[in-house]
C-alpha cells in the first residue's frame, strides 16, 4: 500500500490534513500507519479484506467498559479497495522493543498490571458455540504448524508428533479448560509500555477463549527467540501462581508456540516475509531442546 493511498483515506474520513505519516512495523496482516496532523496523532489500519475490522470494533467496544487502556474507535469504513479503521493514538512502544531498558522492578509491576487486565477481561460476558473445546484450539495450532513445516522443510516434523503425545499425557487437564476470555496476543508486541509502565493494549482483532497461561507461554517463547531474559515471565507466573499440573500445561504451551514459530519461518504476509536463516533455525531448535528439558523435569516431579 502506498503512502498516498493511506493519506487520502485518512483525510477523506477525518477531514484533517496529514502533516506526517509513517508505516508501523506491527501488523503482518494489515497496513498500519501512525498519522500526525500536527496537533494530534492517530493510528490508521487498512486491509483489502472486506469488512476487516468488524470484530476489532466489537471487541474494543466490549473492552472499553472494563477500564482497560485500549484505543478509541474514531472512524471506520471503506475507501476504494480498502477497509479502514482510525483509532486514537496511545503513547508508548511494544514491550519487546523496550524490554532491555526495563529494570526488574518495572518488569514486576508490568506483570502485575497485565494479570489484572487479564482478570478484568475474564469477566466479559460472551456466548460460546456448544461444540467449543480447548483441545480443538490446540489441534488447530498443531495442524497449522505441521502443514507449514512440511511445506518449508526447515525443521524436523517429528517435533509435532512429540507434542501430540504430550497432549495426550495431559488430556484430562486440557479437557477441563473452560472458555474463559483473555487477551491471547499480548506477548512482546501489542502491549505498549511508556515510562516503565503499561500504557495500552493494541491490535485487538479477537480475544482468546481458554487457558490464560497460553499468553504467558507465547511471551516466553518470543523473549527466548529475541535472546532476552525471562524475568518478566517469572513475575507473570508469580501473579498467576499456577499449580503443578498448570505449570506442566504452561511448558506444553511453550513447546506448542515454539513449533508455531518454526512454521512461520519463511512465510510471506502482505509485503513482509518472516526471516529465516541458519542462525534462526538453530536458535529455535535450541529453544525447543531447552523447553523439552523443562518438560522432563515436570514429569519427574
Amino acid at each position: 500500500m502506498e503512502y498516498e493511498e493511506a493519506i487520502m483515506i485518512f483525510e477523506s474520513s477525518m477531514k484533517k490534513r496529514v502533516v506526517q505519516i509513517e508505516r508501523c512495523s506491527v501488523g503482518i496482516a494489515n497496513y498500519v500507519f501512525a498519522v500526525s496532523t500536527g496537533a494530534e496523532k492517530f493510528i490508521l489500519r487498512c486491509s483489502k479484506e472486506e469488512d476487516a475490522y468488524k470484530a476489532a470494533v466489537y471487541w474494543l467496544s466490549k473492552l472499553s467498559v472494563c477500564e482497560i487502556p485500549v484505543p478509541i474507535v474514531l472512524s471506520k469504513g471503506t475507501y476504494g479497495d480498502y477497509s479502514y479503521l482510525i483509532l486514537s493514538y496511545i503513547p508508548g512502544d511494544d514491550i519487546g522493543n523496550v524490554y532491555h531498558k526495563l529494570n526488574d522492578s518495572e518488569k514486576k509491576q508490568i506483570a502485575r498490571e497485565v494479570v489484572e487486565i487479564q482478570r478484568k477481561v475474564s469477566g466479559i460476558d460472551i456466548s460460546v458455540d456448544e461444540e467449543w473445546t480447548w483441545n480443538s484450539f490446540i489441534d488447530e495450532l498443531l495442524n497449522r504448524a505441521d502443514e507449514r513445516m512440511k511445506r518449508k522443510h526447515y525443521f524436523d516434523i517429528e517435533k509435532i508428533h512429540i507434542i501430540k503425545n504430550m497432549q495426550q499425557e495431559i488430556k484430562g487437564y486440557l479437557d477441563a479448560v473452560r472458555p474463559t476470555p483473555y487477551l491471547d496476543d499480548i506477548s512482546t508486541k501489542n502491549l505498549l509500555i511508556y515510562e516503565g509502565a503499561v500504557s495500552g493494549v493494541i491490535d485487538i482483532d479477537w480475544i482468546g477463549l481458554g487457558d490464560i497461561l497460553t499468553f504467558v507461554a507465547l511471551t516466553k517463547v518470543a523473549l527466548l527467540n529475541m535472546n532476552l531474559d525471562t524475568r518478566y515471565i517469572d513475575h507473570l507466573l508469580d501473579e498467576i501462581y499456577p499449580s503443578k499440573i498448570e505449570y506442566k500445561a504452561f511448558v506444553f504451551y511453550c513447546l506448542l508456540y515454539c513449533v508455531d514459530f518454526m512454521g512461520e519461518r519463511g512465510m510471506q504476509f502482505l509485503d513482509k516475509k518472516i526471516p529465516v536463516n541458519e542462525s534462526i533455525i538453530k536458535r529455535l531448535n535450541d529453544i525447543f531442546d531447552i523447553l523439552m528439558e523443562e518438560w522432563d523435569k515436570c514429569c519427574e516431579g
